[in-house]
């Protein structure tokens, strides 16, 4: 088997003594090439790359953004080159393989997968060994003649509004710990104005919604987490199943609190209020802003956009777990 292994060599969790022991394990396995991102987006570059030249494995090393742009490099066609036709067009790409290297590592885990990098090679070693793949779903965002896949989750208003934050903070060498998101979060919630532009949800067979000032939208579950503990807006969201949604139509702190408390404390069920805006298992839908709002995909923040359609899309990619 021929894998090509992504490295992110600014990966937050790992060093060069536990790459070169990652890196001999699955040597050992496959056929292995190596890469090391240099530069944002390079991680699709090489993807993309290694699905042009037929490699059969694409492996990440690092955090959240890095497989991000994997999936990305390995969904979108190369040279413009049509997608082939069948049920599962996850057949036709690579598989993907990911070892947690970041702070957060969402998609690792809500594939089962240890947050523990070494832990995490031995599955994906034992899955290779077994023959064990998943056939998983992603989400699509689709702006403004543009488009980006996401594993996890996406968001419009105040979510997106903290990450942009923290990736300022990250800027001047500050590590993007829970507990500086959770500072953050409240900070920006206490200095900011509470009067954000409002979104309005629309989607075939879905009831319009008005006066929505923050979306958070998934693909799985949990969200994210803050250390170990899940936060899980939309519990039922999974990777064989259709996108959800969690939208606010109030930003106060008494409509705020009750579901706080309940995405970090309720596994089993969803969050209740004339105030919220819940959608589950759909294919398509669209959020559009009064004006440009902050907007963000598997906690990488992509500017303020007016207008986002969100889809999913089925039977994406094989992951080895």
């Amino acid at each position: 088997m021929r894998a090509m292994l992504l490295v992110n060599p600014k990966a937050t969790t790992t060093n060069a003594r536990t790459r070169n022991v990652l890196l001999r394990a699955l040597g050992a396995a496959v056929e292995l090439a190596v890469e090391e991102t240099a530069y944002r987006g390079h991680a699709a570059t090489l993807a993309a790359t290694a699905r042009a030249k037929g490699y059969d494995l694409v492996v990440v090393l690092g955090g959240d953004g890095t497989i991000n742009e994997t999936v990305n490099g390995l969904l979108n066609p190369v040279n413009g080159a049509p997608e082939p036709l069948g049920d599962d067009p996850s057949m036709s790409r690579p598989a993907l393989a990911v070892i947690p290297g970041g702070s957060a590592n969402v998609f690792a885990r809500a594939l089962g997968l240890p947050n523990n990098p070494v832990e995490a090679t031995g599955a994906v070693l034992e899955a290779l060994r077994e023959g064990r793949r998943r056939t998983v779903g992603l989400g699509q965002a689709l702006w403004e003649g543009e488009s980006r896949y996401f594993t996890f989750c996406s968001g419009m208003g105040y979510d997106a509004e903290v990450i942009r934050a923290v990736e300022g903070l990250r800027g001047t060498g500050r590590k993007a710990t829970p507990a500086r998101y959770v500072n953050t979060a409240l900070r920006h919630y206490l200095a900011t104005d509470k009067r954000r532009p409002a979104m309005t949800l629309t989607g075939p067979g879905i009831p319009r919604a008005r006066g929505v000032f923050m979306a958070i939208v998934s693909n799985t579950s949990p969200w994210t987490y803050l250390g170990s503990r899940p936060v899980q807006p939309t519990p039922w969201a999974g990777f064989e199943t259709g996108l959800d949604l969690l939208g606010l139509r109030r930003m106060g702190v008494m409509a705020l609190l009750p579901v706080i408390r309940h995405i970090l404390t309720q596994r089993d069920s969803l969050p209740s209020g004339k105030h919220l805006v819940q959608l589950h298992d759909e294919a398509e839908f669209t959020l559009t802003a009064d004006r440009p709002v902050a907007f963000q995909l598997d906690g990488d923040y992509l500017g303020e956009r007016e207008a986002v359609t969100f889809r999913a899309t089925p039977n994406a990619l094989q992951v080895l777990v």
